[in-house]
Formats: C-alpha cells, structure tokens, sequence
C-alpha cells in the first residue's frame, strides 16, 4: 500500500503529461503553423517561491509581476511522507497557491511557481 502512495503522483502525471500530448497531436493545425514558444507570449516570465517548511496545510502564494496574469503554475511538497493537498490559481488571477502537508510531521517544505504573461 505505501508503495503505491508513493508511485500514484507520478503515475498521474504522466498520465496527464501522455493526455495533453495526445489532445494537442490530434488538433489540425494550418500548413506551417506551430506551437506557442515562450518567447511568442508576450511578458512570458515564471516566478517560483522557493522551498520553505510551513506548518501542515499552510497556504503559501506566489505572485505575478503587476500587470501581468497566471497562466499556469504548480507546487511541490517536500519532505519525508510530504503529500501535496492543493496547487490552483488565486481567485484574481495573479498568482498560485500550493499546500501540502506530513503524516509523521506538524510540518511540510512547500515550494511554488507561476507562469505569467502580459
């Protein structure tokens, strides 16, 4: 049974990381066009919170450079049995939230990034 917490994330990711790559194969697309390249987004910049132990559950935001927008992001828990509770936009857009937390421990090392663009 640990063995399978353990493997579950990665599995799911790769899951998701073989989905999206399927979803965007199966898109036609004109004759010469091409994939967006962070360079062709305009004010392209990611920001990352870096690792820093919080109490389990503890939210931990990081934020866009003013006038820009969230256009994705992600967390990570880390630490021994870390477990990763949440990684989703702030409600206005401009940032990311990651919160995890430790069966053995009353805290956890959370590390958060977003991507932004103009």
């Amino acid at each position: 049974m640990h063995l399978k917490r353990l493997w579950a994330p990665s599995l799911a990711v790769a899951a998701c990381g073989a989905l999206a790559a399927a979803l965007v194969a199966a898109v036609p697309q004109a004759a010469g066009a091409r994939a967006a390249a962070p360079a062709d987004i305009p004010g392209y910049q990611i920001v990352k919170l870096p690792n820093a132990n919080v109490p389990n559950f503890t939210r931990r935001t990081v934020r866009c450079p003013a006038g820009k927008r969230a256009i994705g992001g992600g967390a990570e828990a880390q630490g021994a049995d870390a477990i990763l509770v949440g990684s989703f936009p702030t409600d206005d857009g401009t940032g990311w939230i990651g919160l995890g937390r430790q069966n053995r421990y009353g805290d956890v090392g959370i590390s958060v990034y977003v991507i932004c663009a103009s």
